[in-house]
């Protein structure tokens, strides 16, 4: 994520990684598939580099988001076994993505300097080292703070993995590398609660972190073993004040900060949910084993689709036409979520997740659009904003769980899905009274 001075651009996939583009770097001149002689050497389809390029970003996309979340699917298990509430052990995932909130920044600035595959490799490799000691955390706050640090290493990989596909990829594949790498996240994210939830289960939480662990770092060591050498990456200087000024003016830009808040409330729904599905899947009147209840998480893939159809979706109404449908749509969910029937449950958590993924991917590609400058920092800030909502809301989502069952969870949800129905509604009426004053203007004219 390079620094204002360095004119790189950047988005947010639907999974929350963060895309960038950065100005062509040529390379000597070579010739090209085909036949034709150019000066882009980036790696392009049928390359043995761009097979290695694209396999080792999917693995590191596995290996960050088995690690962010691989205590989501144990904390049940973390309460019965360290007599912790709901909200005590939802620090336990809160803490990750609070680290990982506040290191983006700086780790965007040292790819700049020491160069991509660097950071990435460092981050992935002191993330997994970091996971190897969970399994022996004495106590809960021991656990907590690994996981800030885990959190704060695992940084490295949303800030950096698609500028060094920007700058390595051709701007032809660049598309498909970039989907493949967003897969990875998807596999990642899901497979990290699942694989941890189910040795939980079967074993303790302990051993369920060590098989997030040994997912994690063989992933890790497939990334370093196939990453091809940056060929394009030119070093640039770290400037503070410029970085700065570029951030502020981000912040007082009213449309970004409306985008901003609408990603930490999307998300805030997203961890008040599942930090708590799984204590209501167990307790009455569903009484599901553990193993089931983790199973639960296969409901992920769901955003797979409806991050594509977002897209279509604000090509038809309009970015605040698809936020309306995806705050209504998780709205519903959480009303159906509150039925005692099973089939009713799962169907609103169903729409809950498809309704996040929906708002989260139009939001997110609409800052890239909305900024006109420094798009990598204003992205950065939108990641920001959506993991702290994450932490935010898995842990008052937890604690509301505590204190009330799943209405209280709910709740928060529905909560955050006003607010965030108001700031749409705001837009809405900006958006209109800016038109009538230029119909004004121009009859005037």
């Amino acid at each position: 994520m390079p620094p204002a001075s360095t004119g790189a651009s950047a988005a947010t996939t639907p999974t929350g990684a963060l895309t960038q583009s950065s100005p062509a770097t040529e390379a000597p001149a070579g010739r090209l598939p085909g036949g034709t002689v150019g000066t882009d050497r980036r790696h392009r389809p049928g390359d043995r580099a761009f097979r290695r390029a694209n396999l080792a970003l999917f693995a590191a996309g596995v290996a960050t988001f088995v690690l962010l979340y691989s205590t989501q699917g144990l904390l049940p298990i973390l309460s019965a076994d360290l007599n912790l509430t709901p909200g005590q052990a939802s620090w336990t995932a809160s803490a990750a993505t609070l680290g990982l909130a506040l290191a983006l920044l700086p780790a965007s600035a040292l790819s700049d300097r020491y160069g991509r595959t660097a950071v990435m490799t460092a981050s992935m490799l002191a993330a997994s080292a970091l996971a190897l000691a969970l399994p022996f955390a004495p106590d809960l706050s021991t656990l907590v703070v690994l996981r800030v640090l885990q959190g704060a290493a695992l940084a490295g990989l949303p800030a950096t993995a698609m500028a060094y596909l920007a700058e390595e990829i051709h701007p032809s594949a660049l598309a498909s590398a970039m989907g493949l790498y967003v897969a990875g996240n998807s596999i990642g994210g899901m497979g990290g609660r699942l694989v941890s939830g189910w040795a939980g289960a079967a074993w303790g939480w302990r051993w369920g972190l060590a098989a997030s662990a040994a997912l994690a770092l063989l992933a890790a060591l497939a990334f370093r073993l196939l990453i091809p050498a940056a060929r394009h990456f030119r070093p640039a200087p770290v400037d503070a004040r410029a970085l700065a000024r570029t951030v502020g003016a981000h912040l007082r830009n009213p449309l970004l900060v409306r985008l901003y808040a609408l990603g930490m409330l999307f998300m805030a729904v997203f961890g008040a949910v599942y930090n708590t599905v799984g204590y209501r899947l167990t307790a009455e009147p569903f009484g599901l084993p553990q193993s089931l209840a983790a199973s639960i998480f296969v409901v992920y893939l769901v955003g797979t689709a409806t991050s594509a159809a977002a897209g279509r979706l604000s090509g038809r109404l309009g970015r605040r036409g698809a936020l309306y449908v995806a705050i209504g749509v998780t709205a519903v969910g959480l009303l159906l979520s509150l039925s005692e029937s099973l089939v009713g449950a799962l169907l609103g958590l169903v729409l809950i997740t498809g309704g996040f993924f929906a708002g989260h991917a139009t939001a997110s590609s609409s800052v890239g659009r909305t900024a006109t400058h420094g798009r990598a920092q204003a992205s950065a800030l939108y990641l920001i904003a959506y993991y702290l909502g994450n932490s935010l809301g898995g842990t008052v989502g937890a604690d509301a769980y505590h204190s009330v069952g799943w209405d209280g969870a709910a709740a928060v949800g529905l909560t955050a899905m006003t607010l965030a129905a108001g700031v749409t509604l705001y837009a809405t009426r900006q958006a209109v009274q800016a038109r009538r004053s230029m119909a004004v203007d121009t009859l005037r004219v």
